[in-house]
């Protein structure tokens, strides 16, 4: 998934604008020296990564745009944590996210700056990644959508910069620029109460211009740029066996000239009650150029509430 996976990708990083992230609180006088407060943190990011797995397999995309809220909205969020002692470093996160929904038509902005430097006062991370999805409802059945990314890597330019654990052997191939584009149409097969399938396609464009290290002694390097077209075909399936049990089923085909991509999902969601719910998933994913070509994912969540 080396060459245009980022279809997927953008709406990943989108997620990520989705609420910001807060430092990490006491729950209770004494946890945070304790350790209690980090622990709880670790429990809550595993509750709240099932219920995101549950989410993504319902498919909210598959009666049409689940953003209803019309007009101009967005989000901002800040993250700084400085450290001295033992470790004298800091980081540094803002993310941002501007939505317009009107009518059948919606889209959205996204960016997010990374900054950071080490126990040296070097940087060690400085990157910005901006983000576009749309989407217009031409019908109940048909739609249109597109997808954009760009990621560019300060640290690349020149002159490119080490982190104290990097040899200049480690440059080689780092993306300084790394841009997509694709759009495409999609068509809802079946669209009621009980089965829902869609399929799409598109055609993207990747660019990228990355370092090509031409003799690490003498700490010699070129940018190389490289332009490539990719095609996508994916497919979602969804259907109701009542309503405590749902069955899914998600394919991508990717092609391009650097490999052949596909992956398949099959999903069981069992829903009992509101307090507790289980979901198993079989995962197959397929790499033309690897020595080892399929890989397999066994998937068990579960959440119980009392």
């Amino acid at each position: 998934m080396k060459t245009l996976a980022y279809l997927a990708g953008a709406t990943a990083l989108a997620t990520a604008f989705a609420a910001p992230a807060f430092a990490q609180s006491e729950i209770s006088t004494g946890a945070n020296a304790t350790g209690i407060s980090s622990v709880n943190e670790q429990m809550k990011d595993v509750e709240e990564a099932v219920r995101d797995d549950f989410d993504r397999s319902s498919d909210a995309y598959r009666f049409g745009n689940p953003e209803r809220r019309e007009g101009l909205f967005g989000s901002v969020a800040l993250s700084y944590v400085g450290r001295t002692g033992n470790s004298e470093n800091q980081d540094f996160s803002l993310s941002g996210r501007l939505s317009a929904n009107q009518g059948r038509f919606s889209q959205s902005v996204g960016i997010l700056l990374e900054y950071g430097e080490n126990n040296a006062g070097d940087k060690d991370t400085e990157k910005t990644y901006v983000i576009y999805e749309g989407m217009y409802d031409i019908n109940d059945r048909f739609y249109g959508f597109a997808l954009g990314r760009l990621t560019t890597d300060a640290l690349a330019n020149d002159p490119v910069t080490l982190a104290d654990d990097e040899t200049f052997d480690d440059l080689d191939g780092r993306l300084k620029r790394d841009a997509y584009f694709g759009v495409g149409p999609g068509y809802r097969v079946i669209n009621n109460d009980t089965t829902a399938w869609r399929v799409q396609a598109a055609v993207g464009v990747r660019y990228t211009k990355a370092v090509d290290v031409i003799d690490p002694v003498a700490e010699t390097y070129e940018y190389n740029t490289n332009t490539e077209v990719g095609y996508l075909l994916s497919s979602r399936f969804y259907h109701k066996i009542n309503d405590q049990f749902f069955i899914t089923n998600d394919t991508d085909y990717l092609t391009s000239d650097a490999n052949d991509t596909a992956t398949n999902e099959l999903g069981l969601n069992f829903k009992m009650t509101d307090a507790f719910a289980t979901r198993v998933s079989y995962k197959t994913e397929y790499v033309s150029d690897r020595a080892t070509r399929t890989d397999n994912t066994l998937g068990v969540s579960l959440v119980y509430g009392f």
